[in-house]
């Protein structure tokens, strides 16, 4: 019998299986990636008996992989809020999926545990730009405006540091930087005590300042879109510079187009704060597109359907 941990790259996604493993330690194979390399159960060869621990992942994206895994016995643990599809009706298979735009990952496997380690859940939700839900999961730790802002700021490094094209482009590889934080079950220790809260901090501000010096090439009261260069840092930028966008522009969507090789371009969108609904939509109507309600993207769109996106863009959220 074999054990997997698999996983989303992004802080929900290490967020919601740190939660597991702080409950429950097990010795398992990692299987992650980038934030948007979501494709991953296919990257396991189940046998019978196996157990798959599968978290933040699209079932949609990963359909023929989770029905092999079931029919060859392997037992799977399932939670996410993307569009999941049809879910597979099998005995193997214990699925808690809610696609509500207020919910994560990490919410929903701190529910599962009975809010054992509550601070990492509201550090997911802060990482996926779940502002009032991260507040209101914080209310029982009774918690001070500063400590809030401690593990907003943790929650936005985390997400930060899983955009890229390739593991190449991250300060951490997502399976490294689990293993950093599983030694912290309160993650206020972590930001006091280990040296990667500095370094994602640094990466993050010096990002962020060539992200904002980017003028929008589409800016109207509905929706705004950037396009970005083709370097790194404009790679792990792109998801949380849209994050902040949708607060500041509460009622604006946002997209953001980042070229990650030439004439190739991995692109952001954020719904309206105001309005959390849609950016999956419009995403799927182009083939590499996903996501959920509030969040999606697409991992290539070639520079001659940039026109076509933003149209479509346009059309979804124009009132």
């Amino acid at each position: 019998m074999a054990d997997y941990d698999i996983f989303n790259g992004d802080a929900d996604g290490i967020c919601a299986l740190l939660q597991l493993r702080l409950a429950e330690p097990r010795d398992a194979t990692l299987i992650t990636g980038v934030k948007r390399d979501i494709s991953l159960l296919g990257k396991v060869s189940a046998a019978s008996g196996d157990r798959l621990t599968v978290l933040d992942i699209s079932m949609d994206k990963n359909n023929d992989a989770l029905v092999a895994a079931l029919e060859k016995g392997a037992r799977v643990q399932y939670f996410d809020h993307h569009f999941p599809g049809e879910i597979p009706d099998h005995n193997n298979l214990s699925a808690t999926i809610d696609t509500d735009a207020e919910i994560c990952t990490g919410l929903l496997v701190n529910k599962h545990l009975k809010d054992q380690f509550t601070g990492w859940a509201v550090t997911a939700a802060y990482g996926d730009n779940l502002h009032r839900a991260a507040s209101q999961a914080a209310t029982p730790l009774q918690l001070n405006d500063a400590q809030l802002a401690q593990l907003e700021e943790l929650g936005t490094l985390l997400n930060y540091n899983g955009y890229g094209a390739s593991v190449s482009d991250l300060f951490f590889a997502p399976d490294q930087l689990f293993k950093k934080l599983l030694p912290y079950p309160d993650p206020f220790d972590f930001i006091a005590s280990d040296d990667t809260f500095t370094t994602l901090k640094e990466g993050y501000a010096s990002d962020m300042a060539q992200a904002k010096a980017i003028a929008p090439t589409l800016a109207t009261a509905d929706c705004a879109m950037f396009i970005f260069p083709q370097h790194s840092w404009s790679r792990r930028v792109g998801g949380v510079y849209g994050n902040e966008l949708a607060r500041h522009y509460p009622d604006r969507a946002h997209a953001l187009l980042s070229e990650i090789e030439h004439d190739v371009f991995q692109v952001s969108v954020r719904a309206p704060v105001n309005r959390r609904e849609g950016a999956d939509e419009l995403c799927r109507q182009f083939p590499s597109g996903g996501g959920r309600k509030a969040a999606a993207g697409i991992n290539n769109l070639p520079r001659s359907d940039i026109e076509k996106f933003q149209i479509a863009f346009e059309a979804q959220f124009t009132s």
